[in-house]
């Protein structure tokens, strides 16, 4: 597509990650922020303090506001110059902190336990309100032109913003972290094996994160479970995974349903990586 410059593609093969891109104006934020606030009002409490943690997973299934920046195509254009031009959506995970409060993402990859083969996944971090340093913004570490699966222990992490409180176990060199501060209505990308963590939000605002995990269509399943995905830009020649449809209206019944079939997919599948992963590290 040529959206990205050769340096930004030679600094993404490099170090993993690049910040920020302009996405958002105010009315499009706006939107996104309603939309939360009407999810919450159906959920009647917020993402994070909801027993369920499906309802943190894949809001494009059920939102359509969460659906149409998926397939933004100004996310799509640079997804596109790092992975290719068929490009299925894995899974999405809303990150927020409240005001003033310890949660907290310890040294890790989000690819240990997605059972992707290869582990070739672009995460879009789209900022919903101020991500700065106070907020508990994003440290990632360069992988120095080298990614490699690194060993996680999992169910470790008090406070923890990710489901799984997994961290990193093999020795890390963390003299270099690059803060990704992120104003409201841009976004940063990171590779699926780049190292990245994020401080508790001491600001008086809420952080509101959105993750989007991107993968090319030619990558499959790891494990025995074939997990769900949706197609969001070019073609799937492969069906390596149960293609799902974004919703046709906010939280109606089909996509109710839809959400649960492949949230459930998604949790076993997980759960088979994490059993795996926790093997061949022992």
């Amino acid at each position: 597509m040529g959206a990205l410059s050769q340096e930004q593609i030679a600094r993404w093969k490099h170090d993993g990650f690049l910040s920020p891109f302009p996405l958002l104006n105010a009315a499009g934020l706006q939107e996104c922020r309603d939309g939360l606030d009407r999810f919450e009002q159906w959920l009647g409490a917020t993402v994070n303090a909801t027993d369920e943690l499906k309802w943190r997973t894949m809001p494009y299934l059920v939102l359509p506001w969460a659906a149409k920046l998926a397939r933004d195509p100004r996310i799509l254009d640079v997804v596109e110059d790092l992975i290719g031009p068929d490009i299925l959506i894995f899974t999405s995970t809303f990150f927020i902190k409240e005001p003033h409060s310890p949660t907290i993402a310890a040294w890790h990859q989000d690819s240990t336990y997605y059972g992707l083969e290869p582990k070739e996944e672009v995460t879009v971090w789209v900022a919903l309100s101020d991500a700065n340093e106070a907020a508990g913004c994003m440290d990632a570490l360069s992988f120095r032109g080298k990614p490699r699966q690194l060993s996680h222990v999992s169910r470790v992490v008090k406070n923890s913003v990710n489901r799984a409180s997994q961290v990193i176990t093999e020795p890390l060199d963390e003299g270099a972290p690059v803060a990704m501060p992120l104003p409201a209505g841009s976004f940063s990308m990171h590779h699926g094996l780049c190292p990245h963590r994020s401080g508790p939000n001491t600001a008086n605002h809420r952080r509101i994160g959105l993750g989007m995990n991107f993968i090319a269509a030619s990558v499959r399943p790891a494990g025995s479970i074939k997990p769900a995905a949706m197609l969001v830009r070019g073609v799937d020649r492969y069906n390596h995974f149960e293609n799902v449809s974004p919703p046709q209206a906010e939280l109606d019944a089909q996509s109710v349903a839809t959400h649960e079939r492949a949230t459930t997919l998604y949790r076993n599948c997980y759960l088979e990586e994490e059993a795996r992963h926790a093997r061949l590290s022992a």
